[in-house]
């Protein structure tokens, strides 16, 4: 089992590997790290001694002074590797660094320099070294105006807001599930490159991402509809625009009846994919669920009785509880890395709708058990 170390732990990129290396706790132990390691000598060194792999994320990204954004990047590297240092580590240590390496700007300078002095420790140390140099990350939870223009966007539109467009550019993309797996590939084959260019996995131009998301707002956030998802892009930018709502006031949502002598009509959801749709009844004070997914999409739509939804992020301990009477039938969709639950609190059964956009796969079910 290796004993891997994340500096920046609870940054986008590093809550992400953070929580997915926590799904195989067979395979890696996650060693704690917290930002005043950096100013504490003891505790930094005690951090680096437990670590097989350290993964150097913590880093500043914007600040009105280019120069506090060089030194702070600078400082960070040389602290750490002073501690290597002390410590004789022999650990492998894998550095983000970043395309804009070779741009003309003092963040893009600062990712270079870190990166070539974690290679001369490495060259002087025996230690072991890959410079991971990473196209621009999108993904659920970046912050806006900070982690990327698509965070800035799905925020926007979510809060009322008008995404303006500064440079309508292509632009190399990667999703953050898929970068964290590049990560746990180069940490599970020990490979060492002072240079590995990550590849992105998409080219779209701001606009045309932009018009994804402005499509997504119109169908799914206003009027509920799961649009067409034609691309695994698709899929990964339609899951990063849902984790940008203000859940606890846009669930549940109620249906639409249409009442006659004959009874009612709900349409419980309109799909441009496929997928799996299940129903379920459900006895009283009984729970179903308590599980999350890293990229399915789910909806929960009671439709005769009384029912708690409950959702928590999984690194968080605020839960939403959102309360569903049949009565007035409703829906609430599961965001990825939420664990879920749905508890009968009536005295009659539950009937509960289930819809899911891939088929369940036992040697693939994204599903993980935890307790809301």
């Amino acid at each position: 089992m290796k004993r891997i170390g994340i500096t920046g732990q609870n940054g986008f990129v590093g809550s992400h590997l953070y929580n997915t290396l926590g799904l195989k706790s067979d395979e890696f132990e996650r060693i704690n790290f917290e930002r005043n390691f950096f100013e504490d000598s003891e505790k930094l060194d005690e951090f680096v001694k437990q670590c097989d792999v350290i993964v150097h994320l913590a880093a500043m990204n914007r600040h009105p002074d280019a120069g506090v954004i060089f030194n702070n990047n600078i400082d960070l590297v040389k602290i750490l590797v002073a501690s290597l240092e002390r410590t004789r580590s022999k650990t492998h240590v894998l550095f983000s660094s970043s395309s804009q390496e070779e741009k003309d700007n003092l963040y893009g300078k600062s990712k270079k320099e870190g990166r070539e002095i974690f290679a001369e420790w490495a060259m002087k140390s025996g230690g072991k070294f890959t410079g991971l140099i990473i196209p621009n990350v999108f993904g659920p939870f970046g912050k806006p105006n900070y982690n990327s223009f698509i965070a800035t966007f799905c925020h926007k539109l979510t809060h009322d807001e008008t995404p303006v467009i500064d440079n309508d550019g292509k632009v190399k993309l990667i999703y953050v599930g898929e970068l964290v797996q590049e990560i746990i590939d180069k940490i599970e084959t020990a490979e060492t490159q002072n240079i590995y260019e990550v590849p992105h996995t998409s080219e779209n131009k701001v606009s045309e991402v932009l018009e994804k998301l402005k499509k997504y707002k119109q169908l799914y956030f206003d009027n509920g509809e799961i649009p067409e998802l034609t691309t695994r892009f698709d899929l990964n930018l339609f899951n990063t625009f849902r984790c940008y709502f203000e859940i606890r006031d846009h669930y549940p949502v109620k249906f639409t009846q249409h009442i006659d002598p004959r009874g009612a009509f709900v349409e419980v959801i309109r799909l441009g994919i496929g997928g799996q749709c299940s129903f379920s009844t459900t006895v009283p004070g009984i729970t179903r669920g308590n599980h999350f997914h890293t990229r399915k999409i789910e909806r929960f739509a009671v439709i005769k009785g009384k029912a708690l939804i409950q959702l928590r992020k999984i690194d968080t301990e605020e839960v939403l509880d959102f309360y569903l009477d049949g009565k007035e039938p409703a829906y609430v969709d599961m965001p990825i890395w939420y664990t879920h639950n749905i508890k009968n609190i009536g005295e009659e059964e539950l009937y509960t709708i289930f819809w899911i956009n891939e088929p369940f796969n036992a040697e693939d079910a994204d599903t993980y058990f935890l307790e809301v």
